[in-house]
């Protein structure tokens, strides 16, 4: 078959579709697969708007990153960086002790802590703890480079309280968020 053959074919289907009132198809005749509004915005997978969830993915990613790249740009340590960007919510509380320190992160229904080596390096023990009014504490414990944790509870209305050891050094908060 030659080039004109396939191009009268899909001519004779689009005037098929005319006939019976309503508009053809928008086809291509070199790639029949081809979308069939070809304005519309593709992503990879051939889908309209595709695009804007593409573009609204790489958007979430950078927002995510954004508390990390700004912890760096203002001189925190990488300890805390890291904490940021494991807890959700806002630091309510910091409690630092001679080799490391304590940080409590509460969001609207959560709480969550990390205990942070001043000094990583060699494994050593280390121990973070959260516990809820009313409820068993939650605790991640055993030797680490860096940190401990993060460990999060249902904190909705309840207050907490977390403590946190590097070494043989600790700290704790009492109840906090009431």
């Amino acid at each position: 078959m030659d080039g004109a053959g396939d191009v009268d074919e899909v001519d004779r289907v689009d005037r098929t579709d005319e006939a019976r009132g309503a508009p053809g198809p928008l086809k291509d005749p070199q790639n029949p697969q081809a979308p069939q509004n070809p304005q519309a915005p593709q992503g990879s997978n051939g889908r309209p708007g595709g695009r804007r969830r593409a573009a609204g993915r790489r958007l979430a990613a950078a927002l995510l990153a954004l508390p990390v790249l700004a912890a760096a740009g203002l001189g925190l340590g990488a300890g805390e960086a890291t904490a940021a960007a494991l807890c959700p919510g806002r630091l309510v509380k910091t409690v630092t002790f001679s080799t490391g320190s304590l940080q409590v992160y509460k969001s609207r229904a959560y709480a969550c802590a990390v205990t942070v080596a001043k000094k990583p390096g060699a494994r050593r023990e280390m121990k973070v703890s959260l516990q809820p009014r009313g409820g068993r504490a939650v605790v991640d414990q055993g030797k680490f480079t860096t940190r401990a944790g993060p460990v999060r509870v249902h904190a909705l209305n309840r207050c907490v309280r977390a403590s946190g050891s590097v070494g043989g050094s600790a700290g704790s908060t009492g109840w906090i968020g009431c």
